[in-house]
């Protein structure tokens, strides 16, 4: 009887002792992690599963990886690119779900209204799975260009400075179709087609015009007057004349005070040279000067001049005389405070 009461007490013992080992890792799987924020695990081609494992234990800390252990075992897996976000209510469960399955996390993607293509690749970069020289590349090749439907100069007028969610491991390829749908219904939306059509102007045309303006002014309320102003230009076969345009055609955006002998430049770019727009956009258009360009103000305009005042707004001339009296307010001003170049 007592040898049958501890055979039982053994096999209650096996039992219990099975029991709890069940329960912890049952109790493993669901492990949070010790992370206040969302954080992202990011997979290349070349990390292992391995690698993900070690980025677990060492950035989320989730206390016990034997959860992790079990999964791994039982549910083996190859990684799939992407970026993964992990947030402080996931448990190992959930996360390693996701990874197995490939199931990633778009990411935010800015499109930012820059000068330069060189610096959007690098925005890219920073961003995406992407390499910034290979980018940079790829926007200086004509033949990529026009696979778009584009040439080099014209380009950037593709670009719609906005916000978009994207996969992480998107090839530029898919970037660039996706930044075309968006592009389409950006200019299909709000009548923006209609209204460049009542222009005589391009999508590309009217960008360029609207990069010229986002160089020219921070001043959104005279936008729209700008516009209107250049657009009175064109029509009148006089050159823009547009400052910016040199400083583009220099390669120097640094330059506060343009010069008689920058005027010179021989560019396709330098409008002071040059009579109508320059091949395409100057910097990437904001929304805004593209807006301004579509409902551009309606006025005789022919002049403008920054405010002696450096506040930023400008002002408007019919004749070249009353503009010349505003330029010589503006250079005195500049003398002043020292302003060579």
């Amino acid at each position: 009887m007592s040898r049958t009461r501890n055979i039982l007490f053994a096999l209650a013992a096996v039992a219990l002792v099975g029991t709890i080992a069940a329960f912890v890792a049952w109790r493993s799987l669901f492990a949070t992690f010790d992370i206040d924020e969302p954080t992202n695990i990011y997979v290349r081609p070349t990390t292992t599963e391995a690698d993900i494992r070690q980025q677990i234990s060492d950035r989320f800390a989730p206390g016990s990886m034997l959860g992790w252990t079990i999964l791994s075992h039982t549910f083996p897996y190859t990684p799939h690119t992407g970026c993964y976000t992990v947030e402080p209510t996931d448990d190992l469960l959930s996360v390693y779900r996701r990874l197995r399955r490939g199931q990633q996390t778009p990411v935010r993607l800015t499109v930012p209204s820059v000068r330069r293509l060189a610096r959007l690749a690098g925005t890219l970069a920073n961003c995406l799975m992407l390499d910034s020289a290979e980018v940079a590349t790829a926007f200086a090749d004509s033949a990529f260009a026009a696979a778009q439907g584009y040439n080099t100069a014209s380009l950037p007028s593709l670009f719609i400075p906005n916000t978009y969610e994207v996969y992480w491991d998107t090839s530029l390829e898919r970037l660039m179709q996706r930044l075309k749908r968006e592009h389409d219904a950006f200019w299909q939306a709000e009548g923006r087609d209609e209204a460049a059509r009542e222009l005589g102007m391009t999508r590309e045309e009217v960008a360029t015009l609207a990069s010229i303006i986002d160089e020219e002014t921070n001043y959104g309320p005279e936008r729209a007057r700008i516009a209107g102003l250049y657009i009175n230009r064109l029509h009148r076969g006089m050159p823009l004349q547009a400052d910016p345009t040199v400083k583009f055609a220099l390669g120097n955006d640094s330059l506060r005070r343009i010069l008689n002998s920058h005027l010179r430049t021989p560019s396709p770019y330098n409008t002071y040279l040059n009579t109508g727009l320059p091949p395409g956009p100057i910097r990437i258009a904001t929304i805004a000067s593209i807006d301004a360009v579509l409902n551009a103000e309606k006025h005789d305009y022919l002049y403008f001049c920054a405010r002696e005042d450096f506040s930023g707004s400008h002002n408007f001339a019919r004749t070249y005389a009353e503009h010349m009296a505003n330029a010589r307010r503006y250079q005195q001003a500049l003398n002043a405070r020292g302003i060579r170049k």
